[in-house]
């Protein structure tokens, strides 16, 4: 990516989205690279536009709410090496999740964009979604943010939501939308969007974009020719991006996701494109590779049941494990422990009701009350443990990043501290060899995503539930 970096940043966006997320996960358990040194790597070559993350809210980039001090250290190094908006999230939509990050990027400085999970159901309406933006716009985001992460916004939809939203909480507040391109839909609500009043869209460099990645950002900007609209953004340094890239991509075609054309399925189940691939080669694995379709009708089901939850790290995980688990033992045989807690409120409110007979499931299940309190007013302070066992580890460099790393990812950081001094690792073959290419580099695109492990329990025993998460 490095080589791209100065067309990147001479280019005009608003922003380049590059840290969060995946990419932290990807770095320290398939590359051998500090995700904090690429920060400041990707700061120094791109200093004249803002980087941005995406954020968990409470969950930051783990898979577990984190106590209030872990959130609001994580912020402050985040911004101290190189973010400057932070797109904050929570799957489920539950505000009281978000508000801890929005008020420590303010703090220290930052860009805090409060965001809508989009989703469909009988229950998400236009006006459910403005109030939500006008709740955002209450507690001071900077600006805000539509996540489509599963290509689900019609054009008319986006229509009306931006318009909605602008009248609500006037013209001041930025409106982004961020929309997958799995569906086949979504270029042309980007243009519906625009035509509402959006301010910013994410596209993705040609090279790198369709299937569930994000619509071609040289086909966006050709696309507002003769409309009125414009960008700010120089089409030629974009087109040397792309070459870049293309050049590039034969290195890392393995890693490469097979779902390239149109997905409408996900129309139904709504699950994210490239989630649906990992499913089909998970379910291959455990010999039911013909059950894929048994499981798309299950997601619905279990989805109705969590009262309609939006499908989004971690909450996509949970539920479409849950469906697996139905269609090859039995509707809630199984429980995921956190698909219990997910019923029982651990993970925070849900937009509408839940299934009460499988809520009383997950309550013998867990053996715990649910609940209805913010899931982290629960946490005792745990920095002072973190940093105790982050530095016990060998490797570990003492500073708050590598305390934060083992704080996002204890399973995975000791190995990655153990090895750190060996250098990140290229992965990538050569394409006329088909050879790897092991030489150290300084920068990787990693485009794998790391294992959530569950746990089961089936006729008294745990068992482990292996699933690969999609951002």
């Amino acid at each position: 990516m490095i080589g791209a970096c100065t067309d990147l940043d001479d280019a005009g966006y608003w922003s380049i989205e590059c840290w969060g997320g995946a990419t932290y996960d990807s770095c320290i358990r398939f590359l051998n690279e500090d995700p904090w040194e690429r920060l400041r790597t990707f700061k120094r070559l791109m200093p004249k536009t803002p980087l941005q993350m995406l954020l968990r809210g409470q969950n930051l980039l783990g898979y577990r709410h984190y106590q209030d001090e872990v959130v609001e250290r994580f912020c402050y190094k985040s911004a101290e090496n190189g973010i400057d908006v932070f797109r904050i999230f929570d799957a489920l939509n539950d505000q009281r999740n978000i508000e801890t990050s929005v008020r420590a990027v303010k703090k220290v400085g930052g860009h805090a964009q409060g965001t809508i999970c989009y989703t469909v159901s009988p229950i998400h309406t236009t006006k459910l979604f403005v109030d939500q933006a006008r709740r955002l716009q209450d507690i001071g985001v900077d600006s805000l943010c539509i996540k489509d992460m599963a290509a689900l916004i019609k054009p008319q939809a986006a229509f009306d939501l931006v318009k909605g939203i602008k009248e609500a909480c006037g013209n001041d507040l930025r409106v982004h939308l961020h929309v997958h391109a799995t569906t086949g839909v979504t270029l042309v609500s980007l243009m519906k969007a625009v035509e509402a009043g959006v301010d910013c869209v994410d596209t993705a460099i040609s090279s790198m974009s369709l299937g569930p990645g994000h619509n071609p950002t040289e086909s966006f900007i050709e696309m507002l020719e003769g409309t009125g609209y414009t960008t700010r953004v120089d089409l030629e340094k974009v087109m040397r991006v792309k070459s870049h890239f293309m050049e590039m991509l034969a290195r890392y075609s393995e890693f490469l996701s097979k779902v390239t054309g149109v997905e409408t399925k996900i129309f139904k189940s709504q699950i994210p494109g490239g989630m649906l691939s990992n499913m089909e080669s998970q379910l291959k694995q455990q010999g039911a590779g013909d059950r894929i379709n048994d499981v798309l009708d299950e997601i619905p089901l279990v989805r109705k049941d969590t009262g309609y939850v939006p499908l989004v790290t971690p909450s996509s995980q949970i539920v479409g494990t849950q469906a697996v688990l139905n269609v090859l033992m039995g509707r809630y045989k199984v429980l995921t422990g956190e698909f219990a807690d997910l019923m029982l409120g651990y993970y925070g409110a849900v937009p509408g009701e839940k299934n009460t007979d499988v809520v009383k499931m997950a309550h013998e299940h867990a053996k715990k009350e649910p609940i209805t309190c913010r899931p982290a007013d629960l946490l005792k302070p745990e920095w002072d443990k973190l940093r105790r066992e982050a530095l016990a580890l060998k490797g570990c460099n003492g500073t708050d990043e590598d305390v934060l790393t083992y704080a996002m990812f204890p399973q995975v950081a000791p190995k990655f501290f153990l090895e750190r001094h060996e250098g990140p690792r290229n992965l990538g073959r050569n394409p006329a060899t088909g050879e790897s290419e092991t030489k150290p580099v300084e920068g990787h695109q990693g485009a794998i995503t790391g294992p959530i492990t569950y746990s089961v329990t089936l006729s008294g025993r745990q068992h482990k539930v292996i699933v690969t998460p999609y951002q």
